[in-house]
């Protein structure tokens, strides 16, 4: 039948690699240092990053005050992440770990255990307000409300993300993820004051970048045919809130979770009842769930990168570059004039 896929379809294309020194080449910004954890040297901080846009964000306002290393490796899915001894350790002795509790268990038990007083959750400045989707549905996004509309997205709100049944993919949404930049200059500001105006013009800089993205995003998505986003995966969730959109996602919020006969016939029937023309699927997981909706709705398939970690099949070299490529794929899915 249609609906009969095998679990090997969707599971993960990549494995999570524990050798250290992995990265290398065009790789070489998705993990951080080519020498791995640890090894930051001279007067730089030991900053750890659990996952790639926290890991961006720390580089952009750290500088070259620290030497910023992710725990997640290119290819390896981050809600998948085990850590070796080795990382338990490097996240002992890093002056700051840089985490969204509740999206990586290996990472939060770490921290409980080896990092309690130099870590920052990022999920308080996130401001993580969206409830978590679940499989088959619609989030129903609409526009995005006014209070978020703004340029600043002041800190507060859930700490607990996924725990506390929220969506934890706030860094689709640039303004949420130039929030978190602002928390990160004034938690590194105090862990080496000597370089707290650096920190803080760097998060300037890079909430300045992050701005210019938004508004691209705002006029780019502004004349769409559509409004409504098939996706693999649930991640999209901030995005849509973002610029209007509703997500439909195919698995919820696990990449890896088959969905179920019901789950694929209520995305078809999606997808037709609001003439959707494109099902979107990702880099980190097989497509074949979106291409098989596609193929059965007449629909085509295209990628939408969550940017949960950079590989070779990235289309871009950082998170402004691939969410640039993002917005030039839902301009052309989503019929946008």
């Amino acid at each position: 039948m249609f609906f009969m896929i095998r679990r090997a379809a969707v599971v993960r294309r990549f494995a999570v690699v524990a050798v250290a020194g992995l990265c290398a080449g065009s790789l070489l910004t998705a993990c951080g240092s080519e020498s791995g954890p640890g090894s930051a040297s001279g007067d730089q901080l030991s900053v750890v990053a659990s996952f790639y846009p926290l890991q961006y964000a720390a580089q952009r306002v750290a500088g070259n005050s620290a030497n910023v290393v992710n725990l997640t490796k290119p290819g390896a899915e981050p809600h998948d992440l085990e850590l070796s001894p080795r990382a338990v350790g490097t996240v002992s002795e890093a002056d700051l770990v840089v985490y969204l509790r509740g999206l990586q268990p290996a990472v939060d038990t770490a921290v409980k255990q080896e990092a309690g007083d130099h870590s920052l959750d990022v999920a308080g400045a996130a401001k993580l307000t969206l409830p978590a989707p679940r499989a088959g549905e619609s989030d129903h996004a609409g526009h995005a409300d006014h209070a978020d509309h703004g340029n600043h997205v002041e800190g507060g709100g859930e700490t607990d993300s996924v725990a506390s049944g929220k969506d934890p993919h706030f860094w689709l949404d640039p303004l949420r993820l130039a929030a978190v930049g602002d928390a990160l200059a004034n938690r590194l500001a105090a862990v080496d004051p000597g370089h707290a105006a650096a920190f803080r013009a760097n998060a300037a800089r890079l909430r300045a970048d992050l701005t210019k993205l938004d508004r691209e995003f705002r006029t780019g998505l502004a004349t769409c045919r559509t409004h409504d986003l098939v996706t693999s995966h649930a991640a999209f969730g901030y995005l849509a809130h973002r610029y209007g959109l509703t997500q439909f996602g195919i698995t919820g919020l696990s990449p890896e979770q088959e969905p179920s006969p019901a789950e694929l016939s209520a995305a078809a029937t999606f997808a037709r009842r609001h003439d959707v023309r494109t099902i979107y699927h990702e880099t980190l997981v097989s497509p074949a769930v979106a291409k098989t909706v596609a193929e059965e709705t007449g629909a085509r398939s295209a990628v939408l990168d969550p940017l949960e970690g950079l590989t070779s099949e990235s289309a871009g070299k950082d998170y402004l570059a691939v969410m640039r490529a993002n917005l030039g794929t839902l301009r052309k899915g989503q019929d946008c004039s």
